[in-house]
């Protein structure tokens, strides 16, 4: 993971942006959106505050489930 930075560079995305990486956001209420670079940035409806720092993280790998069972019959 690297340091936090300022939202205010949030525009600067695009150029930190790799394979494999994401970008977490936090706001002041501490909640952590993960997302790729979008400008502007779409806030969860639920977001009581704005952003103030993001950081560049690691892309979790899928995690495949279970295959489902046969039916029952």
């Amino acid at each position: 993971m690297s340091e936090w930075i300022d939202f205010s560079r949030w525009p600067d995305c695009a150029s930190m942006e790799r394979p494999g990486l994401v970008f977490e956001v936090q706001n002041a209420d501490q909640h952590i959106l993960t997302t790729h670079c979008v400008v502007p940035l779409q806030l969860p409806f639920d977001w009581k505050t704005k952003p103030v720092r993001f950081r560049v993280v690691e892309e979790e790998r899928p995690r495949h489930s279970s295959p489902l069972p046969p039916p029952v019959r």
